[in-house]
């Protein structure tokens, strides 16, 4: 890795102009693109800490060995530079919104002499419009069903030549879903005219050839023509059928492109929902990997500028508006940049309430299932498990495959109902059955770091002596013989029988060792941890800390963490890990402190049952009229006698004879002992 010292340009020599700037590594590539309003003051924050900077962007400058800058006129030129060198130059380090997918679309070539009606991916051509995007088998319905009533040609080239040639037309025209203008059934005026009608609908515009066919119909009624009445019908069913699979959700005339992200520390998820005529078009989505260190402002500049940056010269693609979560990052420039494409005004907006608000949480709704599902099929993924667990290995240079991994979490509020987490992966893969919680009181519960030494303490200690009791259990007369009859008996077969010669060892409260603990947490956790496993001699297991504010792996007695890179199988899966023991460790308390905040005063009292204390309270009234009763008085309570009361007396009164009020936390309602 380069020093940044070594290629730092001198602060004299960086304009304080806008720019655009490249760092390239010592191969030359560009990998990252950045533009700044001050080259200075931006460039100069790079070198001036490196040590300070966040893992992402220290990697970045570490990568590199040169750096250059291109001095422009306005913010609104460098944004327009950078979206030009990114992609080009498609940087490592600089966020990229990739579809996952290529998305089709429904094409009609105008440029033709007979326009073709397709379904095409991919760069766009000129003279061709385009309707979309769509999921791949509504399109194929859709291009289906609107061909019996707008029977335009759809054939290749080398079909339509042969039609031509021989005088007789495809498939197709047969079936009467292709007008066969190859064949002169029809003139290329009128065929031009169908594919005209053809993308006047796909606008949007459904109605008058809704209204044109029904008049068709009556017409055909009073004819008698019952045959071609019923496949105009069929046409008007097909038609409506298309027309409202797009579901209303804005004020007819809205054309806007709606987008939203979920995102994490690694990863964000987007999707976006085109609405032309107030109705659903099409919807695409990303994930992408976070490689730089973006906010979710600047977050949403890169996504405008890249997908609308693709789409440039494309006649309609940009929509009115552009309704976002929240606004990007030079909004007034990127405005007049989207402006420039469409050749008109763009509003970028961010919606606050209606049927717009409404919209964007459902497509955030849908960002947040899509990175769901993307994270739940990447953990499910064999290859990418195993490469994930080796990526671990060698990144932490442990001798050993991690073939189990447990890791611990503590969790409480403000120092109540303190309690720890112990979640368990086998071979890249959950094992709920070996999950722990663990209960924290007296001293360790002051602090996470003693919290964690306790469990830790706790987990292994009670491993060592399961371990001792089975030793044990190996040494008792018999337990080869055991052994020994019992494979003899697995080989003979189910008939076979075997005396009980010893008794079976007890069965064990937590199953064999992990090759690496994680603990949730930075260096204090990780050293407690590390003194836990040697104060009960255990060398041969490793620890680790993930800090979740920079996503940094700490050693144990280590000055500095360790580093993984941002796309790492290996630190997405401690990262899963982690974020599992957080859950379970949450709920652990949330129920603790829920039966905390149910406690009774009179639960302390021996003898005195659930029956009894609801006998107690409808005779009294309060635990206040309970607590000030004499004996004599709480015996009228039905099914208390003499001694309970003296026992529930004894239970409210202190040596001095003075009544004793149970103190509260007010801030969880936990009846503390006194």
């Amino acid at each position: 890795m380069a020093d940044p010292a070594s290629y730092r340009p001198q602060t004299g020599e960086i304009p304080t102009n806008p720019g655009v700037y490249r760092f390239r590594d010592p191969h030359g590539r560009v990998v990252y693109v950045g533009k700044a309003k001050n080259l200075r003051a931006r460039l100069n924050s790079y070198f001036a800490n490196p040590a300070g900077l966040l893992p992402k962007t220290y990697a970045m400058v570490h990568t590199a060995s040169s750096v250059e800058w291109t001095v422009v006129s306005s913010e609104l030129e460098s944004l327009q530079l950078e979206y030009t060198w990114i992609k080009e130059f498609t940087p490592r380090f600089n966020v990229m919104f990739r579809d996952d997918k290529s998305y089709p679309y429904l094409a009609v070539s105008m440029g033709e002499k007979y326009p073709r009606v397709q379904v095409l991916r991919g760069e766009r051509r000129k003279g061709t419009r385009y309707f979309g995007p769509y999921t791949a088998g509504a399109i194929r319905d859709t291009m289906d069903t609107l061909l019996r009533v707008f029977p335009v040609r759809s054939c290749s080239p080398g079909v339509l030549k042969r039609a031509e040639a021989s005088g007789r037309p495809c498939l197709l025209g047969y079936i009467d879903k292709c007008a066969a203008p190859c064949v002169g059934r029809i003139s290329a005026a009128d065929h031009r005219a169908l594919a005209e009608d053809f993308c006047t609908f796909m606008g949007g515009e459904a109605k008058p050839f809704v209204t044109r066919l029904e008049k068709d119909m009556a017409a055909a009624v009073a004819e008698l023509d019952y045959e071609r009445a019923a496949r105009i019908r069929d046409d008007i069913v097909a038609l409506k059928k298309v027309f409202e699979r797009n579901a209303v959700v804005l004020a007819e005339g809205t054309d806007a492109d709606v987008f939203a992200l979920h995102e994490d520390e690694l990863e964000a998820a987007v999707q976006v929902f085109h609405v032309r005529g107030g109705r659903i078009r099409g919807q695409r989505g990303w994930v992408v990997e976070k490689v730089e260190d973006s906010t979710t402002p600047d977050l949403v500049e890169h996504l405008l500028q890249q997908v609308y940056g693709e789409e440039a010269g494309l006649e309609g693609r940009l929509p009115r508006e552009v309704l976002v979560p929240v606004e990007p990052s030079n909004a007034a420039e990127l405005a007049l940049w989207l402006g420039g494409l469409r050749g008109a005004r763009v509003d970028i907006r961010v919606p606050q309430r209606g049927d717009k608000a409404a919209l964007l949480s459902t497509v955030r709704e849908n960002a947040e299932h899509a990175l769901k599902l993307h994270k739940s099929r990447r953990a499910g993924d064999l290859t990418m498990r195993s490469q994930a667990l080796q990526e671990l290995q060698e990144a932490l240079e442990l001798p050993v495959a991690l073939l189990r991994i447990e890791c611990f979490d503590i969790s409480h509020v403000q120092g109540t109902n303190v309690v720890g987490s112990m979640v368990v992966v086998e071979d890249g893969l959950p094992k709920k059955s070996d999950y722990r919680k663990f209960s924290v009181t007296g001293e360790a519960a002051n602090d996470d770091t003693a919290a964690m030494h306790d469990v830790l303490t706790r987990r292994f200690r009670n491993y060592l002596q399961e371990q001792s009791v089975q030793a044990d259990a190996a040494r008792q007369p018999g337990h080869q013989a055991m052994l020994n009859a019992t494979a003899d008996a697995a080989v003979a077969g189910p008939l076979s029988t075997v005396a009980d010669t010893t008794t079976p060892a007890p069965r064990t409260k937590f199953a064999y060792p992990p090759n690496l603990v994680v603990v949730d947490g930075g260096k204090p956790q990780v050293n407690a941890a590390a003194r836990a496993l040697a104060g009960l001699g255990i060398d041969d297991v490793y620890v680790v800390g993930l800090a979740k504010r920079l996503e940094e792996v700490w050693l144990p007695d280590s000055d500095f963490p360790v580093i993984l890179p941002r796309a790492s199988a290996g630190l997405y899966l401690l990262q899963r890990i982690r974020d599992e023991a957080h859950r379970f460790a949450i709920s652990f308390h949330r129920q603790k402190r829920g039966k905390a905040m149910t406690v009774s005063a009179l639960d302390g009292v021996p003898g005195l049952g659930e029956s009894k204390r609801k006998a107690l309270l409808a005779q009294f009234g309060s635990v206040k009229s309970i607590r000030t009763a004499s004996v004599e008085e709480l015996t009228g309570a039905k099914g208390i006698g003499p001694s309970l009361a003296a026992a529930i007396v004894r239970h409210f009164t202190d040596d001095d004879g003075a009544t004793t009020v149970p103190a509260i936390n007010m801030t969880t309602g936990e009846i503390l002992e006194t």
